[in-house]
């Protein structure tokens, strides 16, 4: 896994409720859904790559 930075972000209360709904909603944290949506927007704008995930390695097995 690869190494992660660390850092503050401020928020307003309003976002941060949205979003802690948002994650229960979806079985993680307020932290793990920030850094999936982060990602997915990356990704959709092309500045990510796509990475090997366990999904993306099992998508085309026969296991």
């Amino acid at each position: 896994m690869a190494e992660k930075k660390s850092f503050i972000l401020r928020i307003d209360n309003e976002t941060y409720k949205a979003l802690e709904k948002w994650a229960a909603d979806e079985f993680r944290s307020v932290n793990g859904q920030i850094e999936w949506l982060l990602v997915q927007k990356l990704k959709e704008s092309s500045r990510l790559k796509e990475q090997n995930d366990k999904s993306a390695k099992t998508k085309g097995s026969n296991k």
